[in-house]
Protein backbone atom coordinates (compact mmCIF):
# COMPACT_ATOMS: atom_id res chain seq x y z
CA UNK A 1 0.00 0.00 0.00
CA UNK A 2 1.53 3.39 -0.95
CA UNK A 3 2.12 6.25 1.61
CA UNK A 4 1.90 9.71 0.94
CA UNK A 5 2.79 12.34 3.18
CA UNK A 6 1.57 15.95 2.60
CA UNK A 7 3.35 19.13 4.05
CA UNK A 8 3.25 22.65 4.55
CA UNK A 9 4.88 25.04 6.63
CA UNK A 10 1.77 25.06 9.65
CA UNK A 11 -0.10 21.81 8.65
CA UNK A 12 -3.56 23.69 9.32
CA UNK A 13 -4.84 24.32 5.87
CA UNK A 14 -3.11 22.99 3.09
CA UNK A 15 -1.73 19.86 3.47
CA UNK A 16 -4.55 18.71 5.96
CA UNK A 17 -7.10 19.79 3.22
CA UNK A 18 -4.94 17.28 0.71
CA UNK A 19 -4.66 14.56 3.06
CA UNK A 20 -8.97 14.53 4.36
CA UNK A 21 -9.58 14.24 0.37
CA UNK A 22 -7.21 11.71 -0.58
CA UNK A 23 -8.35 9.56 2.45
CA UNK A 24 -12.19 10.36 1.08
CA UNK A 25 -11.16 9.58 -2.81
CA UNK A 26 -8.96 6.37 -2.02
CA UNK A 27 -9.78 5.09 1.30
CA UNK A 28 -7.51 2.05 2.88
CA UNK A 29 -5.65 1.83 -0.48
CA UNK A 30 -3.46 4.91 0.82
CA UNK A 31 -1.72 5.29 3.74
CA UNK A 32 -2.29 9.40 4.43
CA UNK A 33 -0.29 11.23 6.64
CA UNK A 34 0.27 15.16 7.05
CA UNK A 35 2.86 17.42 8.48
CA UNK A 36 4.22 20.95 9.01
CA UNK A 37 7.59 22.40 9.42
CA UNK A 38 6.36 24.86 12.10
CA UNK A 39 3.30 23.61 13.00
CA UNK A 40 0.82 25.90 14.13
CA UNK A 41 -1.35 25.42 17.45
CA UNK A 42 -4.67 24.52 15.70
CA UNK A 43 -6.32 24.21 12.10
CA UNK A 44 -7.82 27.13 10.36
CA UNK A 45 -11.73 27.48 11.02
CA UNK A 46 -12.15 28.54 7.39
CA UNK A 47 -10.39 25.41 5.83
CA UNK A 48 -12.32 22.66 8.28
CA UNK A 49 -15.95 24.90 7.00
CA UNK A 50 -14.42 24.54 3.49
CA UNK A 51 -14.03 20.97 4.11
CA UNK A 52 -17.36 20.55 5.70
CA UNK A 53 -19.29 21.69 2.71
CA UNK A 54 -17.95 19.27 -0.15
CA UNK A 55 -18.41 16.34 3.80
CA UNK A 56 -14.48 16.14 4.67
CA UNK A 57 -14.66 16.15 8.46
CA UNK A 58 -11.02 17.12 9.28
CA UNK A 59 -12.40 19.46 12.42
CA UNK A 60 -10.48 16.61 14.79
CA UNK A 61 -7.11 16.84 12.79
CA UNK A 62 -4.09 18.73 14.89
CA UNK A 63 -1.26 20.20 13.34
CA UNK A 64 1.73 17.99 13.46
CA UNK A 65 5.30 18.03 13.48
CA UNK A 66 7.35 16.95 10.58
CA UNK A 67 10.08 14.06 11.41
CA UNK A 68 12.77 12.22 8.99
CA UNK A 69 10.70 9.21 9.98
CA UNK A 70 8.08 10.61 8.42
CA UNK A 71 9.58 11.24 5.19
CA UNK A 72 11.26 8.04 5.35
CA UNK A 73 8.13 5.79 5.63
CA UNK A 74 6.57 7.83 2.62
CA UNK A 75 6.58 6.41 -0.81
CA UNK A 76 5.41 10.17 -2.27
CA UNK A 77 6.08 13.21 -0.60
CA UNK A 78 4.08 16.32 -1.88
CA UNK A 79 5.24 19.69 -0.46
CA UNK A 80 3.31 22.87 -0.41
CA UNK A 81 5.52 25.95 0.13
CA UNK A 82 7.51 24.48 3.25
CA UNK A 83 10.81 25.13 1.05
CA UNK A 84 14.02 23.61 2.14
CA UNK A 85 12.40 22.40 5.17
CA UNK A 86 11.63 19.23 4.09
CA UNK A 87 14.53 16.47 4.22
CA UNK A 88 15.30 14.73 1.01
CA UNK A 89 16.04 11.16 1.03
CA UNK A 90 17.11 9.17 -2.40
CA UNK A 91 14.36 6.62 -3.44
CA UNK A 92 11.05 9.08 -2.50
CA UNK A 93 8.86 10.38 -5.21
CA UNK A 94 8.75 14.30 -4.87
CA UNK A 95 6.18 16.82 -5.95
CA UNK A 96 6.05 20.46 -5.00
CA UNK A 97 2.54 22.17 -5.05
CA UNK A 98 2.86 25.43 -5.91
CA UNK A 99 -0.57 26.64 -3.85
CA UNK A 100 -1.93 29.96 -2.20
CA UNK A 101 -1.53 29.70 1.51
CA UNK A 102 -5.19 29.85 3.05
CA UNK A 103 -4.01 31.93 6.16
CA UNK A 104 -5.36 34.83 6.62
CA UNK A 105 -7.85 34.38 3.53
CA UNK A 106 -11.50 34.84 3.17
CA UNK A 107 -13.93 31.78 2.75
CA UNK A 108 -14.18 31.97 -1.16
CA UNK A 109 -10.41 31.89 -1.53
CA UNK A 110 -10.21 28.97 0.64
CA UNK A 111 -12.59 27.17 -1.46
CA UNK A 112 -10.21 28.12 -4.67
CA UNK A 113 -7.79 26.72 -2.80
CA UNK A 114 -9.43 23.33 -2.16
CA UNK A 115 -10.88 23.25 -5.44
CA UNK A 116 -7.73 22.93 -6.78
CA UNK A 117 -5.80 20.77 -4.21
CA UNK A 118 -8.96 18.51 -5.09
CA UNK A 119 -8.34 18.45 -8.75
CA UNK A 120 -4.52 17.54 -7.79
CA UNK A 121 -5.32 14.89 -5.13
CA UNK A 122 -7.83 13.03 -7.75
CA UNK A 123 -4.76 13.10 -10.27
CA UNK A 124 -2.40 11.72 -7.81
CA UNK A 125 -5.40 8.89 -6.99
CA UNK A 126 -5.12 7.85 -10.51
CA UNK A 127 -1.57 7.67 -10.18
CA UNK A 128 -1.19 5.38 -7.51
CA UNK A 129 -4.14 3.10 -8.18
CA UNK A 130 -3.50 2.16 -11.77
Amino acid sequence: MPEVLFVCVHNAGRSQMAAGLLHKLAGDSVTVRSAGSEPAEHLNPRVVEAMKEIGVDISAELPKPLTGNMVKAADVVITMGCGDACPIYPGKRYEDWELEDPAGKDLETVRRIRDDIQGRVRTLVAELTR
